[in-house]
């Protein structure tokens, strides 16, 4: 029987390349992401493929109860779940607004929670899926994007713990930790000239690696030599270390 996959944020990015990963592996997918035209031009490239397009801002409150509702309505039930959802900004704490760090917490954290809460039953039954799209951000703290780093953290921590809670159930449970990504995140994070950004790893080759780390049962996939290192050395670093040498590569030009 053909498995269905839901994938959050699968307008661009990652969450696209997940598209085209699980599209290739026949499987049925549910595509949630807010640029609707979008999905509709990804859904139209797979004229093979049984794809559902669900318009959603996840960023708003009671969102991810629409779409679960929306996916029962439908009849679907859902084998895998990628949360891949979800935005930063760069700038001092205050700086940036209340309202965009509360929808960045709403969208990184609660809308993943919630999906996860949802979601999971049917995938326990079916020994599915779940995979939450955390960033090497999750490591440590990071002054100039303070909720961000510690939103990653909270979907790290969540996500091992899951994975512990359901060992033995034969449900695969991934964190993906990459590091900068060429995306769309660096533009919407207003990043793209902060030294994090300096170099960035290619969003196919994320999503692959996140993918077959799933598959494989891995419960956290760090992409690239150098962020492994990174989060190690996070680890083994003082706090009051780890959290300066954050903000030698997160630092706007202007503190405020």
């Amino acid at each position: 029987m053909t498995q269905t996959a839901l994938i959050t944020g699968a307008s661009s990015g990652i969450g696209y390349e997940m598209v085209q990963l699980l599209a290739a592996e026949g499987y049925n997918l549910i595509l949630v992401a807010r640029n609707h035209v979008k999905l509709q031009e990804i859904k139209a490239s797979l004229p093979n493929q049984q794809v559902v397009v669900i318009a959603q801002d996840l960023s708003l409150p009671g969102a991810s109860k629409l779409v679960y509702d929306k996916v029962a309505e439908l009849g679907l039930t859902v084998d895998v779940l990628i949360n891949n959802a979800g935005f930063g900004r760069v700038g001092a704490f205050h700086a940036l607004t209340l309202q965009e760090q509360m929808q960045m917490i709403q969208l990184n954290i609660a809308a993943l929670t919630e999906l996860t809460y949802l979601f999971l039953p049917d995938i326990k039954k079916r020994q599915g899926m779940l995979l939450n799209v955390a960033s090497t951000a999750a490591f440590q703290p990071g002054p100039f994007m303070a909720v961000y780093f510690a939103s990653k953290a909270f979907v790290l921590s969540l996500t091992e713990a899951l994975a512990e809670e359901l060992a033995g159930t034969g449900v695969h449970v991934t964190a993906l930790c990459p590091g900068p990504t060429h995306t769309n995140f660096g533009k919407v994070a207003h990043a793209e000239n902060i030294k994090m950004f300096a170099r960035t790893m290619d969003a196919a080759v994320v999503a692959k690696k996140g993918w077959t780390a799933l598959k494989s049962g891995k419960q956290v996939m760090i992409t690239g030599a150098w962020n492994r290192v990174g989060a190690f050395a996070a680890k083994l670093l003082p706090s009051i270390v780890a959290v300066k040498a954050v903000r030698t590569v997160t630092r706007v030009k202007k503190e405020q």
